[in-house]
């Protein structure tokens, strides 16, 4: 399987650390008049990044982030997620359908619903990684799977 892409952009300098995971929710209003705004939100939102590396030591003032933001070198993080254990094979490319449940208050609903993967994406099962931590109440057979997108 390849690496996902790489991709340049700025985030706090708090955060810049080699191996933080992150889900970058987008733009906020303080963003629109910034002459940064390109570089630092050239992202997916509701995507999750991981820093694979960080690019000098050149801190930007940001009105977001006290400490400044810096530049970073980031891939889009493996998904982990439940999922149905009859489709759940190594290698298998898939079109993503989260399970069908709308019990949010059920503790397996985010590991259900990941972050970072909608309904009608193309993936691969990169790794079976195991079983779901909890039964499903709805009778489900689920295996905890990485996606990658």
């Amino acid at each position: 399987m390849s690496e996902a892409s790489t991709q340049i952009t700025l985030i706090g300098t708090k955060l810049a650390s080699i191996g933080m995971e992150f889900t970058f929710m987008g733009p906020t209003p303080e963003c629109e008049s910034c002459k940064l705004r390109n570089t630092c939100i050239n992202l997916e939102p509701r995507r999750r990044y991981r820093v694979l590396g960080t690019r000098g030591e050149l801190v930007h003032e940001c009105p977001i982030h006290e400490a400044g933001v810096r530049a970073v070198e980031v891939a889009e993080s493996p998904i982990i997620a439940a999922f149905d254990a009859r489709k759940a094979f190594p290698g298998s490319k898939i079109v993503f359908e989260a399970m069908k449940c709308d019990d949010y208050n059920c503790s397996m609903y985010d590991i259900c619903h990941p972050i970072g993967l909608k309904d009608g994406e193309k993936c691969t099962i990169v790794e079976v990684v195991g079983e779901a931590p909890e039964d499903c109440p709805r009778g489900n057979i689920l295996k905890l799977v990485e996606f990658r997108r």
